[in-house]
């Protein structure tokens, strides 16, 4: 098990991805989820909401992308 943990982050580009981008990435899709949310529940602008969870959709994707490149990193 810790040779494969070993060979896992060997790759640079695994590393960088897995524990800078991939968190930071996550942290800006919960940010703007807990902005929504906390608009919404003040009784905020609706516009402002929507523009939010867009925004959350968008960085969800983004961050889905960078999942899976560091999958891929982590393979080769």
């Amino acid at each position: 098990m810790a040779l494969l943990r070993l060979r896992c982050y060997h790759h640079p580009m695994a590393a960088v991805l897995s524990k800078i981008i991939l968190p930071i990435a996550i942290a800006a899709v919960a940010v703007v989820l807990l902005l929504g949310l906390i608009n919404m529940m003040r009784g905020g602008s609706p516009n402002l909401s929507q523009r939010l969870m867009r925004l959350r959709v968008l960085l969800q994707f983004i961050a889905i992308i960078i999942i899976m490149l560091t999958v891929w990193a982590m393979g080769h």
